[in-house]
């Protein structure tokens, strides 16, 4: 019996690997280096930001997956983009007014169709569960310290580090980096020009950066070589054309966030 139990810790063991921080991390989790990612999930056809909407995205292909997380009144992670639940549930008012218990109760699904009535506004420990552990998870914060650094802590107790990527402003990376400095981030702190915005995400030792698809981009190839000879991945809001799949992968787009996941996803496999 000891025997059994022996080899059983030891299997387990090697199929294990620790981190700098000491967390267990699932190995051999390639991760994708470029691809689609699905904005708020599979919003095109399904409600965005809800399990409903990551479970196609997942089903799909979806290399990335970004979502954004708010912290209700009573210090909860929920899943919902705009500052009110007003245009996504059946409810009103502002997220950070609202006990999770009452955000529970909305309808988060009806308003985009009826098919998806009941469908619920999920918690972030929710949404994490049921996210593979080989797609990149783009978080976006909407809040202050206080959110980065609750949302790191469920990040780590999800064992998600090795694929979360927080996405957030100056104030909110405080917050993560104080929880675990390795915790891999996008910066989102924008500044009037490309260039300082490129110059504060080298200089913070940001992972990523978030290329915006209206700004600079006559100078985009120049500002792509140096991200990429220093060892940050860029993620480009947005595109919607399929003909400009290929184009944004040369140029060193690594992640290409957008509402029409099915149709970019065709466009990135034939790309590649």
């Amino acid at each position: 019996m000891k025997l059994v139990i022996s080899l059983f810790i030891l299997c387990s063991w090697n199929s294990l690997v620790y981190s700098q921080d000491s967390m267990v991390v699932p190995k051999d989790h390639s991760m994708p280096q470029n691809g689609i990612c699905a904005h708020r999930g599979a919003n095109e056809t399904h409600p965005e930001n809800t399990l409903a909407a990551f479970a196609e995205a997942i089903r799909l292909g979806a290399q990335m997956i970004e979502f954004d997380v708010q912290m209700t009144k009573d210090n909860q992670l929920v899943i919902m983009h705009d500052e009110k639940v007003n245009r996504t549930t059946n409810g009103r008012g502002l997220v950070g007014n609202l006990s999770l218990k009452k955000i529970k109760k909305l309808d988060a699904g009806k308003w985009k169709s009826r098919r998806f009535k009941r469908e619920r506004v999920p918690t972030l420990k929710e949404a994490l569960d049921i996210m593979p552990k080989n797609i990149w998870l783009n978080i976006h914060l909407k809040g202050d310290e206080q959110l980065g650094a609750a949302t790191a802590e469920a990040v780590i107790a999800a064992n998600r580090i090795h694929q979360a990527v927080i996405a957030c402003n100056n104030e909110a990376s405080k917050g993560v980096r104080q929880v675990n400095p390795n915790i891999m981030m996008c910066n989102m702190e924008r500044l009037s020009t490309r260039a300082e915005y490129i110059d504060e995400t080298i200089k913070k030792g940001f992972a990523f950066l978030q290329i915006k698809s209206s700004r600079d981009d006559e100078n985009m190839l120049a500002d792509l070589k140096k991200l990429k000879e220093n060892g940050i991945k860029v993620n480009y809001f947005h595109s919607e054309e399929e003909g400009r799949v290929k184009e944004l992968l040369d140029a060193g787009v690594n992640f290409i966030l957008t509402d029409r996941l099915s149709d970019m996803l065709d466009a990135f496999s034939k790309a590649n």
